[in-house]
Order: C-alpha cells, then sequence, then structure tokens
C-alpha cells in the first residue's frame, strides 16, 4: 500500500487529538501539566518495554548512533508536550497550537538543507494553506480574545521546534533499529527528564486518586497506540509529509471537544477544519504519487 505510512501517521495523529480532550479533562481537574505529560509517557514505555520483551535478543540494538537518535526523539517528546503545557498556560491554548505546528516549516528549511527533499512551491503553498486553517480553527487571528504572552510565545515556538526534533529522531532511529528497541530507548529518556522536573507529591497522588483510570488511557492512546503507529509509518514516510499529515490532530480535537464536550463550531472554525482536511490529502496523496512514480523508475 503505498498511502500506509501516511495513514498510520494519521491515525496516530487522531489519537493524539483525542488524548488532548483528556489532558484538557485532567487539567481542568487540577492535575499538573507536566503530570500528566510524566504519565502520558511512563505508562507509554512501560507497554513498550513489554512488547519489546516479546523478542528481546531480536529487538535489541548495540548501535551508539541509534541510540543517540533515538534519545534525542525522546527528548523531543518530552520538551513537546511539556512547553506545549507551558504556552497553553502561559497564553492560550489558540496561541499554543498555531505556534506548535509551525513545525512543518522547520521541517522543510531543515529538509532542504540537508538534502533529504526538494523545496518545491506546491510544499510551501500547502503548509501556508494548513497554517491559515489552523489560525481560523483555534481563533488565533482575533488577537483581542486571546491571550499573549513573551514566555507563551516562546513557549509555543519551542514546542514546534521540539516536535521537529522527535521527527527526525524517530526518522534516524526508526531506519537502524526495529520500532520496539526505538520507542524503549526514547520513552526512557522522555520518562526520565520529566521525573527530574514534576512535582513528585502531586504525581504519587496521581496513583491513589479516582482519576488513574484517566492517566492510563491517556498513557496507552496518547503515547502508547499512537507512537507505535507513528514510528512504524514514519519509516515509509519523508518528514515534511510526516509533519503536514500529523496536523489533523487539532481538527481531531475539535471533533472530540464537539462530540464528548459539546464545544459548538463557529463557520470560521468549520472552515478552518476544511482547509486542513483537504490540503493535507492532496498533499499526502500527491507525495504518495510522485514517491511511487520514482520506485517504479528504479524498477
Amino acid at each position: 500500500m503505498k498511502y500506509k505510512g501516511v495513514a498510520l501517521i494519521m491515525f496516530a495523529a487522531i489519537c493524539w487529538g483525542i488524548s488532548g480532550g483528556i489532558g484538557d479533562i485532567l487539567i481542568s481537574k487540577g492535575w499538573d501539566p507536566i503530570v500528566i505529560s510524566f504519565y502520558r509517557g511512563a505508562v507509554a514505555w512501560l507497554c513498550f518495554i513489554l512488547w519489546f520483551l516479546f523478542h528481546p535478543r531480536l529487538n535489541w540494538i548495540t548501535s551508539i548512533r541509534f541510540h543517540i537518535w533515538a534519545i534525542l526523539a525522546g527528548i523531543g517528546v518530552a520538551g513537546n508536550f511539556t512547553f506545549y503545557f507551558l504556552s497553553i498556560e502561559a497564553a492560550s491554548v489558540a496561541v499554543a497550537v498555531t505556534l506548535m505546528y509551525t513545525a512543518p516549516v522547520f521541517v522543510l528549511l531543515i529538509s532542504f538543507i540537508l538534502g533529504v527533499e526538494r523545496s518545491t512551491w506546491f510544499k510551501w503553498a500547502c503548509i501556508v494553506v494548513v497554517l491559515m486553517g489552523i489560525i481560523l480553527l483555534t481563533g488565533a487571528y482575533d488577537m483581542e480574545s486571546i491571550s499573549t504572552s513573551f514566555f507563551g510565545t516562546a513557549a509555543g515556538i519551542t514546542a514546534g521546534l521540539s516536535y521537529v526534533l522527535f521527527i527526525f529522531g524517530f526518522k534516524n532511529a526508526s531506519a537502524i533499529g526495529k520500532p520496539q528497541a526505538t520507542l524503549m530507548s526514547a520513552f526512557f529518556a522522555f520518562s526520565f527528564i520529566l521525573f527530574l522536573i514534576m512535582d513528585k507529591e502531586q504525581a504519587a497522588h496521581v496513583l491513589q486518586s479516582g482519576d488513574i483510570g484517566w492517566f492510563i488511557l491517556l498513557g496507552i492512546l496518547g503515547a502508547g497506540v499512537s507512537f507505535i503507529l507513528y514510528v512504524v509509518g514514519i519509516r515509509r514516510t519523508a518528514p515534511t509529509t510526516a509533519s503536514m499529515v500529523a496536523m489533523v490532530e487539532p481538527v481531531t480535537a475539535s471533533l472530540f471537544g464537539i462530540l464528548l464536550l459539546g464545544n459548538p463550531l463557529a463557520a470560521m472554525e468549520l472552515l478552518g477544519m476544511v482547509l486542513i482536511l483537504f490540503t493535507t490529502t492532496l498533499f499526502s496523496v500527491k507525495q504518495s504519487t510522485e514517491k511511487a512514480q520514482e520506485a517504479a523508475k528504479k524498477a
């Protein structure tokens, strides 16, 4: 299937969108965002260890280069989760989402500089249209209704840069080792970093709270299942395509808000959703078709 990689990344982004809604529920209950992020990754890490142990000898990788890329991916995920929540706290969801999803711009620039991908007007146009869709969907165009701050803006941009780091980290690590080993190493780094900075007293209280089920669900869906799909999918997908397709996440989060939280969509938000879905679909089909044509020529 020439669209298999794209489809897997899209399903991963859908899981991320749903987990965003779960995270919002937990934040509204008073849980610290960093504690939420820690459990999201730690629960997933336990899942990856169990997966790894099915065939430990086959899954184990001794390459130093592999572990460096996997650890960088874990640092990227930790930075992305943490700075995204900090941007929400300091500014707003609209600002955080819009700034985080500037990531494809950085991905395309780096891919172009490294010679991984060709820079084309079509790619840049798709990125611009999707960013416009995100601005409409989040309401970031209405400067009077959103809260901005220097720290919130800086945190949002850092979340986007961290997103770039984990894309390239997972892309390079998965090209060397198997998904089980990649995810186990990456999320060990993730869990270790957040363990150092989180509120440990509140984290311990999670284990005795009535919200433990939400935390487990968040870890399994928001990192366990989603990152398995993502790492397998990115082996078949170019970095820019992966970052573009993952932009269905805010659409999924909005639909979660409509269906479960009762948040209605305005006309401008609906237009933004249509722009994101149409452009990412068009981009994915074109990229997959070009890749299939190139493979056919080589054959």
